[in-house]
């Protein structure tokens, strides 16, 4: 059943998400642009203060695929948004996958998050419903290029982020993660199922108060509508508690989080944030 008043679905926009404030700024700003937001989240990792803000809410366990589509086709969602943070290690402890979920891992090539998340908006797109950028709505958390604070990365440091930029593209080619930290040449840590925060504090460790970078990019070919390195004020307090001295972003390709408050902090802490493009890594 379509429950859209005059059978106008215009300005409704389906939102699937995960944890963190992303799925709070959008909805804020939908509903600002007059947009219905239609959220559907997930037990364990969404933010509950969601369902309040969003003109539907509905909660779901991963791989309830077929609950979603239904909820989705009923409310006459036609374009839909995926954003949010999900926690590797809930997808082993919290998944409940139906019918349809099976049916669609069954199908996919690969485990990699790639391969997963191109296929579901493959299959959303067959069910009818079309995902658009996450940035849909936001572009002002796009990552700008350039060196956004006062502190700027020295020779050493320069050093550092060439070096680890090409090798946190090998790291996201082969879909192990999109951040790494590296010192003096030597790579300290790698993102992995435990995520950033956890990364830097482990590199922060190895480095002994000797400083090190932080290297967090777009995976090679990554679809640019979801999973965008993310970047706020926590990542620089974790920086700051683990002796990390420079944060490098892929500028355009990245999105960052009360980006004003982000640099004051890190001018406070005096740790350098960078922004930079392919190009600029290899001039």
């Amino acid at each position: 059943m379509n429950t859209c008043e005059g059978n106008n679905c215009s300005s409704r926009i389906g939102l699937i998400a995960g944890g963190g404030q992303f799925p709070l700024l959008f909805t804020q700003k939908a509903r600002a642009n007059g947009y219905k937001v239609i959220g559907a989240g997930f037990h364990s990792e969404t933010n509950p203060q969601l369902a309040q803000l969003t003109y539907r809410f509905e909660w779901l366990y991963l791989g309830q695929l077929s609950k979603l589509i239904r909820y989705f086709k009923s409310h006459g969602v036609t374009r839909a948004l995926l954003m949010g943070s999900i926690s590797k290690a809930n997808i082993f402890k919290d998944i409940r996958p139906d019918f349809k979920a099976l049916a669609f891992i069954a199908r996919t090539a690969g485990t990699h998050d790639d391969n997963i998340l191109s296929s579901f908006a493959d299959f959303l797109e067959k069910q009818g419903i079309t995902l658009v950028p996450s940035t849909f709505l936001l572009p002002e958390l796009i990552s700008p290029k350039g060196c956004w604070t006062k502190r700027k990365p020295d020779k050493s440091e320069k050093k550092d982020i060439q070096q680890g930029w090409q090798l946190a593209k090998a790291i996201g080619r082969l879909d192990i993660g999109q951040c790494l930290v590296i010192s003096n040449g030597t790579v300290l840590a790698v993102e992995a199922i435990d995520g950033t925060d956890a990364t830097i504090e482990r590199g922060g460790r190895l480095s002994r108060g000797n400083g090190a970078t932080v290297v967090k990019l777009s995976k090679p070919h990554q679809d640019l509508r979801f999973d965008l390195p993310a970047s706020g004020c926590t990542t620089i307090e974790t920086m700051h508690r683990s002796g990390v001295n420079v944060l490098v972003l892929e500028a355009e390709k990245s999105i960052s989080f009360d980006r004003e408050k982000m640099i004051a902090l890190a001018d406070k802490y005096n740790i350098c944030i960078t922004a930079l493009s392919e190009d600029e890594v290899h001039e």
